[in-house]
């Protein structure tokens, strides 16, 4: 797998941090998280799912007041092996949360959600770890797939090996798991991007992914507890995920 520089890698991130992760909503009495970003690069864990050796020890959050918060693992230990944070509402108060993929070493990946508590920035609630070292998600989407005014989060589990789409509840400070669907992939090995994503159109929601074979476009609603996939058209490259997200 080729490597990138350092360098190169983070001038990616800073660009994809501008329209991935700005947000503007404020609760009232308590500043909301506006912006969020990776710190501390380290090279201690050598997966290089995402095309180099660098992943992040740190993450950094900037809120509505300019008040900036920090967590940053210990040396040599967890990692933040991800793109970008992303700032997505999963409580549905209003205002974000920071998703992100952690990984430990010995365990492999998890989803991660980080909010702002009274000690400043805090880890929320995560998935149980894959289980194994060297073993990733990939994120899709946040929103409320079924309609009951709940947040759901949408992500594909080893999107190179079980190609299994999980899908997650925040409730009562927890995630709860709530179905999974096989045969879905979102991210080949070595790429720097996850394409595709949430589709919201005429108040649907929907999951863009590839199927595991990556001929066809799918899009998967959520609905009477079980995930539903249809076909939505041809795969022709990341770009077309992308462009599978948008409403006609």
């Amino acid at each position: 797998m080729a490597a990138r520089p350092l360098l190169s890698r983070l001038m990616a991130l800073f660009a994809l941090l501008g329209p991935c992760v700005t947000a503007s909503a404020v609760l009232a009495g308590s500043p909301a998280i506006v912006e969020a970003r990776f710190t501390d690069p380290t090279t201690h864990y050598a997966h290089g799912v995402l095309g180099d050796g660098v992943e992040y020890a740190g993450l950094e959050a900037r809120d509505a007041a300019g008040e900036r918060h920090r967590v940053r693992f210990a040396p040599n230990t967890r990692v933040f092996e991800d793109i970008a944070p992303r700032l997505w509402d999963v409580t549905g108060d209003g205002a974000p949360e920071i998703v992100v993929v952690e990984t430990d070493p010995a365990q492999g990946a998890q989803l991660a959600i980080y909010a702002l508590g009274s000690g400043g920035l805090v880890k929320r609630a995560a998935t149980p770890h894959i289980g194994s070292p060297n073993r990733w998600l990939a994120p899709i989407a946040a929103a409320d797939f079924d309609g009951d005014g709940r947040i759901e989060i949408g992500y594909i589990d080893r999107p190179h090996l079980a190609k299994r789409l999980r899908l997650w509840r925040y409730e009562a400070g927890e995630l709860r798991h709530l179905s999974d669907l096989d045969g879905l992939t979102n991210h080949r090995i070595g790429w720097d991007h996850i394409p595709g994503g949430l589709r919201l159109c005429d108040g649907v929601a929907e999951m863009i992914t590839a199927d595991g074979g990556w001929q066809r476009i799918m899009a998967v609603r959520f609905a009477g507890g079980a995930l539903q996939p249809r076909v939505f058209g041809r795969y022709d490259g990341p770009e077309s995920l992308n462009r599978a997200t948008e409403c006609e």
